[in-house]
């Protein structure tokens, strides 16, 4: 098992195709569009993580990746069925977003487009763009388990998006502490606009 995080994995996949279609959708560069979606990641899966903290979100989660995402399709399949306008739970971003964030959504894609500069609107449809691809990987590496004789369990979910967050906690110039920072940096139990805004270059690392 590599020692990789999750968004790290995910970050790899998205390059090439899968980035070019991204940056001609959002009308942007490939390396503003590369850091974005470095930042993008990280925040999608830490709010997922902290969800799942919660035996009641993990259930909710794991039901969610059991019911409209366990099809095994990879990045580029998602991406071509996002951007085709297909409808679907699979596909719908927006829907899967209002789950991941709730009441924050709005405030999530203003920070995020602050902190990268793609600005709120760009910012919110590339979270959208994301979302379902976020989900499908989980299901494709979650679910994956119970071919190995490991069965797809909602506290097993929690422990696995509870190890992302050690990971990125843990790792130095490559978005270390990015996921605390995104979860709540400021220990007001909140996700704000100042944990948002400490995301900086993303999974590319550095400053700006």
């Amino acid at each position: 098992m590599s020692n990789d995080s999750l968004a790290e994995l995910l970050f790899q996949q998205i390059q090439g195709p899968a980035l070019q279609q991204i940056s001609r959708q959002l009308g942007t560069g490939q390396l503003q569009t590369s850091n974005a979606v470095g930042a993008a990641l990280p925040l999608l899966l830490g709010a997922l993580g902290r969800n799942a903290s919660q035996p009641s979100g993990a259930e909710a989660l794991l039901g969610a990746l059991q019911n409209d995402h366990a099809g095994g399709l990879d990045v580029g399949s998602v991406l071509g069925a996002v951007l085709g306008g297909t409808q679907s739970r699979q596909t719908n971003g927006a829907g899967i977003l209002g789950h991941i964030f709730g009441g924050n959504q709005s405030r999530a894609a203003a920070s995020l487009g602050q902190a990268t500069g793609l600005g709120g609107d760009k910012a919110g449809a590339l979270l959208q763009i994301l979302a379902p691809i976020v989900m499908s990987f989980l299901a494709q590496r979650f679910l994956g388990g119970q071919q190995n004789g490991s069965p797809a369990t909602a506290g097993l979910l929690g422990q696995v998006l509870g190890q992302e967050q050690q990971v990125h906690r843990q790792q130095g110039g490559l978005g270390g502490g990015l996921l605390g920072a995104v979860l709540d940096q400021d220990g007001d139990g909140q996700l704000g606009l100042g944990d948002l805004l400490k995301i900086g270059g993303g999974l590319l690392g550095g400053g700006r």
